[in-house]
């Protein structure tokens, strides 16, 4: 029986990578420890949130700069899977990169997603065209990733920014409101999502 019901959509193996992955991010948060020596993976309802949107909009490359650990690039895994979607991840940490590889392979996802080393928005320059962003990164350094990958994101696609509502995010959302080539919406959904829509260029 598995602990989080919303994992109950995932079948085997990735729904014990997943449940050992969100039990470990709560027992990090349960013992008080320090913001860099956790994990810091989204919620549970986060996650389904972040498959069904997968699964409607069915985006070719997704991008993800903050993979942590990997339990979020799972979930847009399963769901990109369904229409031959795939993922690119980063994460600055070396070994925190090669733990999420691990924990792909061992859901199951590694045909599908992949994590790189290295800063989020280097990795997102390596590619001329991105259907959707997930920012999942340090919150300081949200305006500057939004700011180098929002000319790459296709018209009409998707950035997502996770804890708009649980850090101090003013500075990135005052910097999205003021753009022309954008529709943004706060989703005061779990620790707050920023959905921003990708104008075409006039």
């Amino acid at each position: 029986m598995v602990r989080y019901p919303e994992h109950e959509i995932a079948a085997e193996p990735a729904r014990t990578v997943m449940e050992r992955l969100r039990d470990e991010d709560q027992s990090q948060r349960d013992q008080g420890l320090p913001v860099e020596a956790r994990t810091r993976n989204v919620t549970a309802p986060t996650g389904l949130f972040l498959y069904s949107l997968v699964r409607t909009i069915q985006p070719g490359l997704i991008v993800e700069i903050g993979s942590s650990t990997a339990y979020s690039t799972i979930w847009m895994a399963l769901a990109a899977r369904a229409h031959g979607g795939r993922i690119v991840g980063s994460e600055i940490l070396a070994d925190r990169a090669a733990e999420a590889n691990r924990n792909l392979l061992q859901a199951g996802v590694s045909e599908i997603a992949t994590v790189e080393t290295g800063d989020g928005s280097d990795i997102a320059a390596m590619h001329e065209t991105i259907d959707m962003v997930f920012l999942d990164a340090e919150k300081d350094d949200y305006p500057r990733h939004f700011g180098n990958v929002v000319e790459r994101v296709r018209p009409g696609g998707l950035i997502l920014t996770d804890n708009v509502t649980s850090h101090d995010c003013r500075a990135l959302l005052e910097m999205i409101r003021a753009r022309d080539d954008v529709i943004t919406q706060t989703i005061p959904f779990e620790r707050g999502l920023e959905y921003t829509v990708t104008l075409q260029q006039s």
